[in-house]
């Protein structure tokens, strides 16, 4: 029997992972511990399912289900005031988060953290200037009288966004081992 399996082609074991860390990030981002004013907040983790499902599928897999995360998160409670603006604060950074997958075979490789942290960090920081990007064209009313609109937004979307950030390592860490619980098994 011939196996017509390729790199690009999903499985059902991919698609089910795809559906839980997309239902799993949607219940973590309703858990806040600080909500931003004009959108964005703190919670325990709702880039994390995102996160290992790119680690272990690529980025390219993780963008995707990022974005369709987003387009999830920008239905159910979405604040859009122009359809440019819903696709750099919904579809476009979640599925930026994809790109911490891009040293998913590394880490399959090695194990270390540094993998995940390198690509965590690009990932986090593409959603970043989505976000600043969005708040300097479509927020900058927002911005204090005398601040800039750039200004005003890489202090308003790093202030959550940091802290998303350190919260995803901390967790991503400790679940370290668990990710690799079945790598051989890919």
């Amino acid at each position: 029997m011939q196996n017509n399996k390729t790199k690009s082609s999903w499985t059902t074991k991919m698609l089910v992972e795809g559906a839980l860390a997309i239902a799993l990030s949607f219940v973590l981002a309703r858990i806040t511990f600080f909500k931003m004013p004009q959108g964005g907040e703190i919670t325990p983790g709702q880039m994390i399912p995102l996160i290992i499902f790119s680690i272990r599928y690529g980025a390219g897999k993780g963008f995707l289900i990022g974005a369709l995360y987003g387009i999830v998160d920008m239905m159910f409670g979405g604040y859009i005031i122009h359809p440019i603006q819903a696709i750099l604060d919904y579809p476009l950074p979640y599925g930026l988060i994809g790109l911490s997958g891009l040293f998913s075979e590394e880490f399959k490789r090695t194990h270390q953290f540094a993998p995940i942290l390198k690509g965590t960090l690009i990932a986090i920081l593409a959603r970043f200037v989505t976000h600043v990007v969005s708040g300097v064209v479509f927020f900058s009313s927002y911005a204090s009288e005398g601040q800039g609109a750039l200004a005003y937004s890489l202090v308003y979307n790093g202030s959550y966004l940091a802290v998303e950030y350190a919260i995803a390592l901390v967790i991503l860490f400790l679940l370290k081992n668990f990710l690799t619980n079945d790598l051989p098994n890919m």
